[in-house]
């Protein structure tokens, strides 16, 4: 009888241990799994800015001043993979920041999906960026899901520094995008490519989830994660607004000579 009850002690005290040892190893493995999501969110904003600044660097392949000087949101996906068969794919993830009356927001994590349809060769990663050119685009884009050439136009934006870009582009098309191949692919088409906040991901760089349009509008303060993304955003949008102004300045003595 005595054995029987101490038998029984013992197998609860193991059964306590191997509890405690299972839930110790899923939180460690949880706490792991958490750590890696972290890191590799906060590499896709470190390279978001990176992308940023060598597209800008290169002034006859950079985004027009007048378009990032007129800007309302700006979204960088790095790399994003194109599975290119008789039927192309598309799947990425990135951030986007739009401009608010205090400035720029908080980066929202966004992901683009779709297709693109016609006969393309080999696979390709993309590094892409887009720009909302007006307030109707920066709508959808508020709206945490949109696809490109049906809810918003879409386009391919002009390049070059000191191209021209007139107030037609913010006619023709809502969201301007560019893209820099690193494989045999030239050029992208985004039509049909759908746009979304990645829930998942505003959880891991918030720690809880946030609205998209709150975190564009800028009613969430940025992680410091993001300071390299968004002093980029605001060096080359500042700085095109900067030279508009110097352009449009009025010469030393013109109103006297007039």
């Amino acid at each position: 009888m005595i054995l029987r009850i101490r038998d029984g002690i013992l197998a609860t005290y193991l059964l306590a241990i191997v509890t405690v040892v299972v839930a110790a190893a899923s939180f460690s493995q949880a706490a792991d799994d958490l750590g890696k999501d972290r890191s590799d969110i906060d590499k896709r904003i470190e390279a978001s800015a990176s992308v940023l600044n060598e597209i800008m660097s290169t002034p006859d392949k950079a985004i027009p001043d007048t378009i990032m000087r007129d800007a309302k949101c700006i979204a960088v996906v790095p790399s994003m993979v194109k599975i290119a068969l008789v039927f192309g794919g598309n799947h990425g993830k990135g951030v986007a920041t739009c401009r608010t009356e205090t400035g720029w927001s908080a980066p929202a994590p966004i992901t683009i999906t779709g297709g693109s349809w016609g006969l393309q060769l080999g696979g390709q990663a993309v590094d892409l960026v887009m720009v909302v050119t007006n307030d109707a685009g920066m709508q959808q884009l508020l709206s945490s899901k949109f696809k490109l050439g049906g809810d918003a136009s879409a386009a391919a934006g002009p390049v070059g520094r000191t191209a021209d870009a007139d107030t037609d582009w913010k006619l023709r098309a809502e969201v301007l995008t560019y893209s820099r191949a690193r494989g045999l692919f030239a050029g992208i088409d985004l039509n049909g490519s759908v746009i979304t906040q990645d829930k998942d991901e505003t959880r891991i760089l918030y720690g809880q989830m946030f609205e998209f349009a709150d975190i564009l509008n800028g009613k969430i303060p940025p992680p410091k994660e993001s300071e390299s993304f968004l002093a980029a955003v605001r060096k080359y949008s500042s700085q095109a607004r900067e030279q508009g102004q110097v352009t449009q300045a009025p010469l030393p003595g013109s109103q006297a000579s007039q």
